[in-house]
């Protein structure tokens, strides 16, 4: 990919959040090119799906050159813009998070998605003002590469912090702000599913929201008229394969016939053609 490509990428993707944008999350080449065949306008990728493909948990358990190996297919796989989720940014400090963002810049991602969780349950989120640091760092990391999307995640409402419900309200509030003062474009709470909160949360930062859809959640439409500038689904389509993939195994352990994988079958030549490019 050239600069100019890398940058065009860049203005559309940051173009779509102006719309109300549906981003899937791809694992790898196959399901990023099956996105991107079915019309979605740009595609995510999901670091807890990557770590599945590798026989890993999710939570960092990939190394920084690991995920960007992974990342790199994607972005080569398809013509549209790819965010990367690069989770915590692969090491504590601001030095090591601008790091992290110019690596998979440098294999051409247009985006990416930087959490405050730590993965310790002894501290499980950034204390506010490190977080604060560490995104400043993205930031100038992005703007050199051209001005890359800087998502900022907070697991507020994943890990359930607070007593209440309005402590959650608050603390989220609190560090929307923070992150989004830092630099970033937009926030990402996934977890939040409550749409009277969402929609207090978009009135009081005016800025870009980003939810997570999928089952238990209100539909991609409810949470975009409620707010939401973007909408991506994590892990959500490789867990339904995997549920899928059981559902097939089982059938054919038991009864030996193909009902199940008939069911879902895309077909040869159709696979062929899908990779013919």
């Amino acid at each position: 990919m050239t600069l100019f490509s890398q940058l065009h990428l860049i203005r559309t993707f940051r173009d779509l959040h102006q719309g109300g944008l549906l981003l899937p999350n791809a694992w790898d080449a196959a399901s990023a090119r099956m996105f991107e065949h079915s019309g979605f306008a740009a595609i995510g990728t999901t670091s807890a799906g990557i770590a599945y493909t590798r026989g890993r948990q999710d939570g960092q358990t990939l190394s920084r050159a690991e995920m960007r190996r992974e990342v790199e297919n994607i972005v080569a796989a398809v013509r549209v813009p790819v965010n990367a989720d690069i989770e915590a940014g692969y090491g504590d400090s601001p030095a090591e998070v601008a790091q992290t963002v110019e690596t998979f810049a440098a294999v051409g991602v247009c985006g990416v998605n930087l959490e405050d969780a730590t993965g310790r349950a002894s501290a499980p989120l950034y204390a506010l003002d490190d977080q604060v640091r560490r995104l400043a760092a993205a930031r100038r990391a992005a703007d050199r590469a051209g001005g890359l999307y800087l998502n900022a995640r907070t697991d507020t409402y994943l890990l359930g912090v607070g007593a209440t419900a309005h402590d959650r309200l608050e603390e989220t509030l609190r560090r929307g702000r923070a992150f989004l003062e830092a630099g970033a474009d937009s926030l990402f709470v996934p977890g939040l599913t409550d749409l009277a909160t969402v929609r207090t949360l978009r009135t009081e930062l005016g800025r870009p929201l980003n939810l997570m859809g999928g089952p238990g959640a209100p539909s991609v439409p409810a949470l975009h008229s409620a707010g939401a500038s973007r909408v991506s689904l994590g892990q959500g389509v490789l867990v339904a394969l995997l549920g899928q993939t059981a559902r097939i195994a089982r059938e054919l352990r038991d009864t030996g016939t193909y009902g199940a994988l008939q069911d879902e079958f895309y077909g040869f030549e159709a696979a062929e053609a899908l990779f013919a490019r």
